[in-house]
This record gives C-alpha cells, structure tokens and sequence, in this order.
C-alpha cells in the first residue's frame, strides 16, 4: 500500500471557522484508492448536510464536499470525484482541461462514510480505480485534493493542495501537485 498525509491550503486567508483541512490517501495494491478528509474547527458554524442516501448527483461543489481530481502524470486525461457528507457523490471524466463531463456507464459508487464529533468531520472515501480506462495498475497517479467549505451565513471557502490561480482552479494542472505510486509487490 503506497500512503501520504497531506493538508489542503485556503484560497483565502478568511478561512473562517475551519482551522485546518488534513487528507490521507493510499493506494492498495488492488487498486482502490482511499481518501480520508479531515476538518478540524467550529464544525457548529459550518453547514455540514446530514445524511440522506448514497446517490449520484451534481452541482455538490456549491456547498460542502471534498474533491478528487486523478490523473496519471504525462497524460492530459483525468478524472474528478465529488464526495458529500449526505452520500451523494459525482464523478467526471475529462479528456483535457475542463473539456469532459459525467463519466457515463459507471455502475459503481463510491464508499463514503462520515464521522463527525464537536470539533471535526472525517469523511472516508473509496474510488475503484479499475473501472477508470486511463488508469491502469502499475502507473504512478497524480492527484489534486480540494474541498469546498460552506459556513452557515452561506460563505464558501475553498481549500487546495495548491491554488495557482487568482481564483480557485481546481482543474488547473498545476493543482495536481500529488504524486501517487503504485504500491511495490515488497509492500
């Protein structure tokens, strides 16, 4: 199993009640790819949707959700996974920067589970990365992780690995700034 602990940087420097974005990712040798999001803060001032259903859905980035953005390194094709706490999730399938749109034919969803305590909320999130044409097992990924953070007054904060942009950018190649190898057989 290849794992990297990281954290996801505000766009701006009002971050408001969010103290810190953390995202642990591995890969198993089966290849699934498991993402765990980590916000530590006044979780109360945040507007967190309760759980409804784990189902496809869209528009989830204009409230709080956690993203993933795959691709492997020298190829202009990727993929973006959307995770909400409620369940609902979304994925998308791009042949170049912006240019793609749902991934069709997916008859899997991605598991997603939601911890939460007073100050923070985990959500864990599974992707079968065998069901993605352009990932195959042996190559070394490369990923951007975001999250989109909305208070309770409705003020969205939007948190990067990196942001290259003067506005958030989640797609820009430049925030793929992960590297992700596939796990070796002596792991």
């Amino acid at each position: 199993m290849t794992h990297l602990i990281t954290s996801l940087n505000s766009f701006t420097s009002g971050a408001g009640d969010v103290e810190s974005i953390q995202t642990t990712i591995s890969r198993t040798k089966d290849n699934l790819l498991q993402i765990s999001y980590l916000i530590k803060g006044r979780i109360e001032k945040l507007k967190i949707p309760g759980h409804s259903s784990t189902r496809r859905a869209d528009r989830l980035w204009q409230h709080t959700c956690f993203e993933a953005f795959i691709g492997v390194a020298g190829d202009p094709t990727y993929y973006e996974f959307n995770f909400s706490p409620s369940g609902e999730w979304a994925a998308y399938s791009f042949r170049a920067y912006r240019d793609g749109g749902p991934l069709q034919d997916i008859t899997w969803s991605p598991e997603i589970v939601v911890r939460s305590e007073a100050d923070r909320i985990e959500l864990d999130a599974v992707v079968l990365l065998e069901h993605l044409s352009s990932i195959h097992s042996g190559t070394s990924l490369r990923l951007g992780l975001s999250a989109v953070i909305e208070a309770r007054d409705g003020t969205l904060s939007y948190w990067a690995l990196n942001h290259p942009g003067a506005k958030p950018d989640f797609h820009h190649p430049d925030s793929f700034t992960l590297e992700l190898a596939f796990p070796s057989q002596g792991a």
